[in-house]
């Protein structure tokens, strides 16, 4: 498995694998299918980055690091991988690329927003070093109940 940079090409496979994800846990909110349908938009112009797990010529998963109105602070977003790739740690490889990408960047943290239903990704969160924060009241997602930090610009 490699992990490789958002290419146009993979658009539809970022929207395919975050919509399967949503339907599968929650449902998809109006925010999500703005951002989902027009990555370049959302995310790669406003100096985002969007990273894929590709295996066998297949993507079998995706994350995005998008900007958020602090400086040098990076939302940790759109994380999803195939039903079928579940369970084999290509959401903690997404996670520890986004994170070693952040530190030599030096972007100062990054960001999540979360529910506590998704328990074992709250676990891996914990696992990475990401702590709990308050949700600010005008949060972007309706299902967000949880708002995690990690501090990333090393000393």
């Amino acid at each position: 498995m490699e992990i490789i940079d958002y290419k146009e090409k993979y658009a539809s496979s970022f929207y395919n694998l975050n919509i399967e994800w949503l339907r599968t846990f929650f449902y998809v909110e109006s925010y999500d299918e703005e951002v989902l349908s027009n990555p370049n938009k959302y995310i790669i112009d406003k100096g985002g980055y969007i990273f894929f797990a590709k295996l066998n010529d297949e993507i079998v998963g995706t994350v995005a690091l998008m900007p958020m109105n602090e400086p040098n602070v990076y939302e940790l977003t759109k994380m999803a991988v195939s039903p079928y790739h579940r369970g084999h740690k290509i959401g903690q490889k997404l996670m520890q690329h986004c994170i070693d990408f952040a530190q030599k960047n030096n972007f100062d943290k990054l960001v999540l927003y979360s529910n506590t239903v998704l328990e074992n990704a709250i676990y891996i969160y914990r696992k990475y070093g990401f702590v709990e924060i308050p949700v600010e009241e005008n949060c972007p997602y309706e299902r967000c109940n949880i708002k995690m930090e990690l501090k990333t610009k090393l000393p």
